[in-house]
């Protein structure tokens, strides 16, 4: 039967070798191979394309999810904005990963909303769009990370690197984050994809080719070592910095790397195993395949811990999202409303440590803050 209906699917007027580029507005594309790629019979798809277009209770929990996401990353951004003391080079990096993951969390609420019946509704080239958005925004999350870890190892081994030329240097790391993730995300509707190639087609994502698939996985792979390779060299200059190897900043930085790495693939792994098993095996031989909107929803968490991991450590930034919540009328803690806007007195030791080595003139390995992540 299933022989049967993969060559009707093969045989259907909309999978005849026509230009790709011309079937990105065939309505009728989606069906066939959709049908092709997840095995469905028609009573499947009859039931996908006719269902009510209604929220499952998980599908209401990732929203919730993505909600906070959107939130606390906004937060995240105005306190940024606000705050001058902020407005150097560590909290622009961070302040791009909040905004990355504001783009993620917002990518897959729409994501869920276009999905479900809504998805046989879509001509090709939406799909690609969906599909493409929250790739963006995901690698655009995953590149900044990459690019704190760069800022941070830089920092950390040469003099004055943020001197005349900061400016430059941060928006060019910044800039080429985001140039790399909108070119990853891209890439299927620019032409990697399995329209006219069939036997090519992933089963979660059935217009994407496998091989992109496999591609993508590749990369953040690459960059979950990459980072973990930063943070164990910075470790080991802050280590070899210090007469004694178990005094408290040391171990500080070795609990900080811990956090972001252990989360990340937490985070991660989940999805990057469900990819892989995507390209090389079939639903009905792998049945947690059904089950990858589970994973990808676990992905996302990353975004909703990122601002937790990188900013709450701040004392600062803690005053100042206090300070945010305050003048939006949601939190007074008996003060009155003028106090909101009263600066920062103090500077924690992320802001101390990043502004004293604005100016270094000595390795920054040699000097007090080391620990600054």
């Amino acid at each position: 039967m299933t022989l049967c209906r993969k060559a009707t699917v093969l045989c259907h007027p909309v999978v005849a070798m026509k230009s790709k580029y011309s079937q990105y507005y065939n309505r009728t594309l989606i069906h066939a191979y959709y049908v092709f790629a997840k095995d469905m019979t028609s009573e499947e798809l009859e039931e996908r394309t006719n269902g009510k277009a209604q929220l499952s209770s998980l599908n209401i929990v990732f929203v919730i999810i993505c909600s906070i996401i959107i939130l606390e990353n906004l937060l995240v951004l105005i306190a940024v904005f606000r705050n001058k003391k902020f407005h150097s080079a560590m909290f622009f990096f961070i302040g791009n990963l909040a905004f990355s993951d504001l783009l993620a969390g917002s990518a897959y609420i729409a994501n869920i909303f276009l999905s479900g019946p809504r998805t046989f509704e879509l001509v090709p080239v939406q799909w690609f769009i969906r599909e493409g958005t929250a790739f963006i925004a995901l690698a655009a999350s995953v590149f900044s990370l990459l690019a704190i870890a760069i800022e941070r190892y830089i920092a950390i081994t040469k003099v004055r690197v943020y001197g005349s030329n900061r400016t430059c240097r941060m928006f060019l790391l910044i800039g080429t984050c985001w140039v790399t993730s909108i070119l990853l995300g891209g890439l299927p509707i620019i032409g990697w994809n399995c329209i006219n190639n069939l036997p090519e087609c992933s089963v979660l994502l059935p217009l994407y080719s496998k091989k992109y698939i496999l591609f993508v996985v590749t990369i953040f792979s690459i960059i979950l070592l990459s980072i973990g390779i930063l943070y164990v060299r910075i470790y080991l200059i802050v280590r070899s910095s210090h007469q004694e190897a178990t005094n408290s900043p040391a171990y500080a930085l070795l609990k900080t790397v811990t956090i972001v790495l252990g989360v990340f693939i937490v985070c991660w792994l989940p999805a990057f195993t469900v990819l892989l098993l995507d390209t090389s095996c079939r639903r009905v031989d792998c049945p947690v395949l059904s089950k990858a909107d589970i994973f990808f929803g676990i992905a996302t968490l990353n975004s909703a811990l990122n601002p937790l991991i990188y900013t709450l450590r701040s004392k600062d930034m803690r005053k100042e999202f206090l300070r945010v919540l305050c003048c939006w009328g949601l939190l007074t803690s008996g003060r009155p409303a003028d106090r909101c806007l009263v600066p920062l007195k103090s500077s924690s030791s992320m802001e101390h440590c990043t502004n004293k080595h604005e100016h270094q003139t000595t390795p920054i390995m040699q000097a007090e803050c080391t620990t600054c992540v």
